[in-house]
């Protein structure tokens, strides 16, 4: 897709290209900073996909409010995917011929390891990808950057808690589209600590009915359930389970995010989900903090929560390479790489170092949601 046809497309909720659009006044010989994204703007994952976009965006106008003193502009291009694998492959293929110095929060962990050959041939960073797929956490990877936890150390977090009280009939819920080093991390958890799966269910994360699943897991008269899908199925089963029920717990990765969190607290229904960033309504952390007042200079109404700042994390890191970039002769695409291998940033409250490393926080915090959708625990 050529520049022209992104630069135009220039409204959040365009199908295919958008550039969120902020108002400032704009430098005369500004240097714009492009990052390309392929998210579910769409479809069944459209709340995550849209919430991962503002954040990275939010990031972007806060840096961008000062272009006037400091003559550097950031862009972020979106493309839709609907959250379906080939499309974001797709996305990506274009996004990289469009010249964006990087990709940033993808938001499709299966459509984010259908690109890694993409990514490694044309020498490009993948940072920040909004979730925990071991597949795209090879050690023989080098273009990949995460900014957020894998799905290993979710596991094991919420396999211990699942040990502390006692629970032996375990059954995981997982999407059949996505690496099978996510289901094998899970298996490796429970194993660690002596517990066989009961039941595991593979699901299509843009099925129309989890009636088979939720039966399923029902008869296996379990005494909790772990999931690992996006929050539209997760939902659906655990909705389901209530009605009949089923009076075990439910197990949630961050993968499920806000959106989540939303339609159980209007449900009046609860989960335990791990998080990957500290928790949103925790406005004595900078970071959380200033992702809140930055949000307001998107003017769109974007809400704070933990998938948008999850997006606002990896924005803040993007800038901060770019800028360690700037210092050592320009923004292009190797140097982006080259700063974001000796990274350590401190965002305030929460930690991002690469420091010869792609995986740049380990940070795993385990809360409930309670039925009146308070975070406890």
């Amino acid at each position: 897709m050529k520049r022209r046809s992104f630069m135009l497309a220039a409204s959040a909720g365009a199908v295919g290209a958008s550039v969120l659009p902020v108002s400032f006044a704009h430098a005369n010989n500004a240097r714009v900073i492009r990052l390309g994204q392929s998210a579910s703007l769409t479809g069944g994952q459209a709340a995550y996909g849209k919430d991962v976009q503002n954040g990275i965006a939010a990031a972007f106008a806060a840096a961008s409010a000062n272009e006037a003193a400091t003559g550097v502009r950031y862009e972020l291009l979106t493309l839709d995917d609907g959250g379906v694998r080939s499309r974001c492959l797709k996305n990506v293929m274009s996004l990289t011929e469009s010249g964006v110095v990087a990709l940033i929060g993808l938001t499709s962990g299966a459509g984010a390891e259908a690109c890694l050959p993409v990514v490694e041939d044309s020498q490009i960073a993948m940072l920040g990808t909004a979730s925990g797929n071991m597949g795209i956490r090879a050690s023989n990877l080098t273009g990949t950057y995460h900014v957020r936890a894998g799905y290993d150390a979710e596991y094991r977090r919420m396999v211990s808690y699942v040990k502390d009280f006692g629970m032996q009939r375990v059954g995981v819920v997982y999407l059949g589209d996505t690496s099978k080093a996510n289901l094998d991390a899970m298996n490796a958890a429970l194993s660690s600590l002596s517990i066989t799966p009961k039941v595991s269910v593979a699901i299509d994360r843009n099925a129309t009915s989890f009636e088979g699943a939720a039966n399923e897991l029902l008869a296996a008269r379990l005494d909790c359930v772990l999931f690992t899908a996006n929050a539209a199925p997760v939902a659906k089963i655990i909705d389901h389970m209530h009605r009949g029920k089923f009076p075990g717990l439910f197990y949630a990765s961050s993968f499920a995010g806000q959106d989540l969190i939303d339609t159980l607290t209007a449900k009046r229904q609860s989960c335990v989900m791990s998080m990957v960033v500290p928790r949103p309504t925790a406005m004595g952390v900078s970071v959380v903090a200033q992702c809140q007042r930055d949000l307001a200079l998107l003017n769109n109404g974007a809400r704070m929560g933990t998938t948008t700042l999850e997006g606002y994390i990896a924005g803040r890191t993007a800038i901060d390479a770019a800028q360690s970039a700037i210092k050592a002769g320009g923004v292009t695409r190797a140097r982006m790489k080259e700063s974001l291998a000796g990274l350590r940033s401190d965002l305030g409250g929460y930690k991002v170092e690469f420091a010869g490393s792609s995986q740049g926080s380990r940070y795993v915090d385990l809360i409930a949601i309670d039925r009146y959708g308070r975070l406890v625990g």
